[in-house]
């Protein structure tokens, strides 16, 4: 007799697809997943990505001190370096490599966020960079970037989906806002893809589309956000992420900088301004009851945040 497999719960997904898919499929939302970050150093390098292509990079443009240094300003102050190329590259090295520095303060608010772009001959000259300047806001190192730029994640080598979702993506932001879209190295969450990290507001994004790229630049240019989309604020923790972007859904509050995290308190709220009132947030956390199984990721059985209380604060 020949042994027939049982069918597989309705909730799981194959292994055909991608964890980008799989994560879509089984309802796993994006917010509270903004990888931390609260400073950047961008570089840019048109060639191959291999999956460990950032530290290479890195390795050859500085001696061991500075990537020391460079380790200890991530681990302290959230200094993120990635790898940026344009959008369709040629490998070849540029005559001048493009090179963005930028941040934002805790609260991510506009006095505290800034962008500003340099050129270097060589590589090596990265190490004559000061990265404290960058990673404590100091600034002052290259000409001032003014409107939003974006980085998509397409970093194949890494996972599957960055490439497969993000370069489609990375084509129509850069047909909505040309000259200022970046392919990226690793953002974190892939299975969120396509990526989309704002700068310099340090807005997240994730399960963007080519339907929803255009959407997306448009409402950065006006300085509004998309909860529908966000995965979080980078310069705040994760559970800030999820109740800032709570209030933002309850009260239609988009503006960038109308709603911002400030803090817990001692019973445990998220507070969140919001305008020009006060909101806390009580969140819980609890698996989805679904699982599935990604050929990029294998098995999962996501898990995702409660909105267990929401009030108005004095």
């Amino acid at each position: 007799m020949t042994a027939v497999a049982s069918p597989p719960p309705a909730t799981a997904v194959t292994p055909a697809h991608g964890c980008a898919t799989v994560a879509r499929t089984l309802g796993e939302t994006p917010e509270g997943t903004a990888t931390p970050m609260r400073s950047w150093l961008l570089i840019e390098h048109p060639e191959a990505w291999t999956r460990d292509v950032a530290d290479r990079v890195l390795a050859r443009a500085m001696p061991r001190p500075r990537l020391r240094a460079l380790a200890e300003l991530r681990r302290r102050h959230g200094l993120r370096p990635l790898l940026i190329r344009r959008p369709g590259y040629r490998a070849g090295r540029p005559a001048r490599r493009t090179v963005l520095v930028g941040g934002v303060d805790g609260s991510g608010g506009p006095a505290g966020r800034w962008l500003e772009r340099l050129e270097l001959d060589d590589i090596r000259e990265l190490a004559d960079l000061d990265l404290a300047a960058v990673a404590t806001g100091t600034g002052g190192l290259g000409t001032p970037v003014t409107g939003a730029l974006f980085g998509v994640c397409t970093h194949g080598s890494k996972d599957m989906c960055c490439a497969t979702m993000g370069r489609p993506v990375a084509k129509a932001l850069a047909d909505a806002a040309p000259g200022r879209v970046w392919e990226t190295t690793h953002l974190g969450g892939d299975r969120f893809a396509g990526n989309v990290l704002v700068l310099p507001s340090g807005f997240l994004y994730g399960h963007v589309s080519v339907a929803t790229a255009a959407k997306l630049a448009a409402a950065s240019d006006d300085d509004r956000v998309l909860p529908e989309l966000l995965r979080g604020r980078t310069s705040v923790d994760m559970r800030a992420q999820v109740a800032e972007i709570a209030v933002r859904r309850v009260t239609g509050l988009h503006g960038v900088d109308d709603v911002e995290p400030l803090g817990t308190d001692e019973t445990g709220l998220v507070v969140v301004r919001a305008g020009g009132t006060r909101m806390g947030v009580r969140l819980g956390r609890h698996p989805l009851g679904v699982c599935g199984t990604s050929r990029c990721a294998g098995p999962t059985t996501p898990c995702g945040y409660s909105v267990d209380e929401l009030v108005d604060l004095p």
